[in-house]
């Protein structure tokens, strides 16, 4: 669980709260001396119930609460936390650079991911809304968000090596989000790749902006440790994988990450996400903040008209 604040700048307010005491205390000595002039202490008795100088903590109580609870709203408070739910809206984010030809996988590495990747839609309801995106040094939208399945199969199986050089995770999870931004369901991002962010955008800040849009990345790392053999060139790459990273970004996120060392292992990483129902739920204070102030607001009010009221 996780609060956080829509608009932080708000909170500077609550520094308000030293000078608020401040003022009370000087307020208080001045009601002090206004007291000790009044000759008919017994009158006072009766009024303030036998508390002559009485030290107000109570309403100052009151108003560090009010202030509190009101800034906190303004602050826009809301509480993030992973529930459950079976309604999700995914863009898949396939890697498409040159090292997902290798032969390690059957009969590459990018066709056995695209092969589980139609597998995975196959497994989802016909109201799942879907997005398809393939990336190497930039991204490329395959797809657009939809919930015509039948097309985003076609998308996948049409995905093909790009020419640009270079491995982007950042780009590829800040299009992925974009691409959910108006979805009101549960948004997923399943990222698949086999390398390392080499080029662009940090990952860090694309899971910063993940995470502001209520966005979990699931991550598949998918490569052998021997690593596999270039059709065209016959050169053997070695393992590349980042996979610190990608538990990072999974991590922070709500995610999980999973590392696919073959065609099983890769099939059952689709397995569990396709049968994950992990939500990002968020509750928003704002409204319920606001009123608890407002209240206090009227019962300060209340107690200042009937027992601390000041004597003139």
């Amino acid at each position: 669980m996780e609060i956080i604040f829509r608009n932080p700048e708000y909170l500077w307010f609550l520094v308000s709260i030293i000078l608020l005491v401040i003022v009370h205390i000087f307020t208080l000595k001045h009601v002090k001396r206004k007291a000790l002039k009044f000759a008919n202490f017994d009158a006072i008795s009766r009024v303030t119930g036998k508390q002559i100088l009485s030290q107000n903590t109570v309403m100052l109580s009151l108003r560090i609460f009010t202030l509190i609870f009101a800034t906190l709203a303004l602050a826009g408070i809301t509480i993030t936390y992973i529930g459950n739910s079976n309604e999700f809206s995914f863009v898949l984010a396939i890697d498409a650079s040159s090292s997902m030809t290798a032969e390690d996988f059957e009969p590459s590495r990018l066709e056995a991911a695209k092969l589980e990747a139609i597998s995975f839609v196959n497994s989802l309801s016909s109201e799942t809304s879907l997005g398809v995106i393939s990336f190497s040094g930039t991204s490329f939208i395959e797809q657009d968000i939809t919930t015509d399945l039948g097309k985003v199969k076609e998308k996948i199986s049409k995905i093909e090596i790009k020419k640009v050089g270079g491995t982007d995770l950042g780009e590829a999870i800040i299009t992925s989000t974009n691409l959910l931004t108006n979805e009101e369901k549960s948004k997923v991002i399943i990222l698949l790749t086999d390398g390392r962010s080499n080029i662009g955008i940090d990952p860090r800040e694309a899971v910063g902006y993940a995470i502001k849009t209520e966005t979990l990345i699931y991550t598949i790392g998918m490569a052998t440790i021997e690593g596999g053999t270039l059709p065209e060139t016959k050169e053997k790459i070695r393992l590349s994988l980042d996979e610190d990273t990608l538990k990072t970004i999974s991590f922070n996120t709500g995610g999980e990450y999973f590392r696919a060392t073959d065609e099983i292992s890769l099939k059952e990483a689709y397995r569990k996400i396709s049968k994950s129902t992990a939500e990002l739920l968020t509750i928003d204070l704002t409204l319920l903040f606001m009123t608890i102030a407002l209240l206090l607001l009227f019962l300060e009010w209340a107690l200042l008209n009937t027992k601390y009221r000041t004597i003139p």
